[in-house]
């Protein structure tokens, strides 16, 4: 009886268990037969951070590169702060929009110090 108990609570998610492995062995499997193993040169050319794809793993990488993403970062969790703003701005106080002011303009200010200071120029 206890087994049976056992079964009815548990089965569902050992079943899913199984499904969800049985999936992942297949996609991998599926991957490792079907992908091509002689990728072209523009596939394995230099991208964003103008290295080589397959050069040594030690090498120095150039600040600049740190630069932009990092700054890439700041704006995009700008854009993600100023959405819910947005959305909510009917229902905000002066408080509120004034907070988000200040907040814009200290970004501002490290744009345009950074673009002074010549970080967004690449080489």
């Amino acid at each position: 009886m206890q087994v049976q108990a056992f079964l009815a609570e548990y089965l569902p998610i050992i079943v899913f268990l199984g499904l969800a492995l049985g999936i992942g062995i297949v996609l991998i499997l599926a991957a490792v037969v079907i992908a091509v193993r002689n990728p072209d040169p523009e596939k394995v050319s230099a991208y964003e951070c103008g290295f080589n794809a397959f050069d040594d793993a030690r090498m120095k990488f150039d600040v600049r590169f740190y630069l932009v993403s990092i700054l890439f970062i700041i704006f995009d969790l700008e854009i993600a702060f100023l959405f819910p703003w947005a959305v909510a701005f009917q229902d905000i106080s002066m408080a509120g929009f004034w907070s988000m002011m200040v907040f814009l303009a200290v970004l501002t200010v490290g744009f345009a110090y950074e673009w002074k200071k010549g970080a967004l120029e690449w080489e």
